[in-house]
């Protein structure tokens, strides 16, 4: 999938394939699919950046959550880290307090948290008709702020409509399961590359950055690879 980056102004830059595995429950991944934003808009501002190709692939941080946990977040994490609950609380705080300066509104009180693997099926849907990106970004802003159900069929269908999917065909891809073969085998090639946590990016296949780091990390890799893409 393609992405017009503004950072792919000049015809004749290199194409960097950045791909990405990503949970919709995963905190830090919206948090790190902003700062890869930041990155881009600050390699358009320079005019050297390359062309960006951005795919996203499936791993489920949680395989085990059933698809309507009676609980809160709190609820979850206290029983799933076996963490105490204060811990718990202040760690959300803190997350919040972080998405906050990547403007992202957390809100974890109203959060719904869910099994992601029906999510995943969906975004290999959108991705077969153009519209992964847009899929991402409305998951994780339904599944962080809004509280929304992400884990339904029907919930996910309604989302989907919203960035310009068909609700029909996409209750019948998520009906079938015809995309669960696509995400296993995501999450069999996260596992192949030894990925255990997310965001993990693959920068042009050859260099791995994980966790959401600094935009200024991710200009300089996107740099070197379109350096050396230049160079071969």
């Amino acid at each position: 999938m393609t992405t017009n980056s503004p950072a792919a102004t000049d015809a004749a830059a290199p194409t960097v394939k950045i791909d990405i595995w990503s949970d919709v429950a995963c905190p830090w991944c919206y948090v790190g699919k902003r700062r890869l934003e930041t990155a881009l808009g600050r390699l358009a501002e320079s005019g050297d950046g390359p062309q960006v190709e951005i795919e996203y692939h499936s791993f489920e941080l949680a395989p085990d959550t059933p698809v309507d946990f009676d609980g809160t977040e709190v609820d979850f994490l206290a029983g799933h880290k076996g963490m105490p609950r204060a811990q718990v609380e202040q760690m959300l705080a803190q997350m919040t307090q972080l998405a906050a300066a990547e403007g992202l509104s957390y809100d974890f009180d109203a959060l719904q948290h869910t099994k992601t693997l029906t999510a995943h099926e969906l975004l290999h849907h959108a991705k077969a008709h153009g519209k992964q990106l847009e899929m991402k970004e409305r998951l994780l802003k339904a599944y962080f702020e809004e509280g929304r159900h992400v884990g339904r069929v029907e919930e996910l269908a309604d989302l989907a409509a919203e960035v310009g999917l068909d609700r029909a065909e996409v209750l019948a891809a998520l009906e079938d399961g015809r995309y669960a073969d696509d995400v296993q085998a995501d999450i069999d090639q996260a596992r192949a590359y030894g990925i255990n946590g997310v965001p993990f990016f693959v920068v042009d296949g050859r260099y791995g950055v994980s966790g959401a780091q600094d935009p200024a990390v991710f200009v300089q890799v996107l740099r070197q690879a379109a350096t050396e893409r230049d160079a071969a």
